[in-house]
């Protein structure tokens, strides 16, 4: 996957003046991709969920 839905998502939406603002805005939306949005490759999961589940289930194996 590419940055395409980082820069839709994220960077279009804003008039980024500085370094410090962008570096906000995208660590903002990578939090937000990664624990709150479902994604459909992985039956609709976040991907902090799919690999922390899958983490455990090694644990535990």
């Amino acid at each position: 996957m590419g940055g395409l839905p980082l820069k839709q998502e994220a960077v279009y939406l804003h008039e980024i003046t500085d370094g410090f603002q962008a570096k906000r805005i995208i660590d903002d939306w990578i939090g937000f991709y990664n624990s709150e949005r479902p994604h459909t490759a992985l039956d609709k999961r976040t991907p902090d969920t799919a690999y922390f589940s899958q983490t455990e289930t090694r644990k535990a194996a």
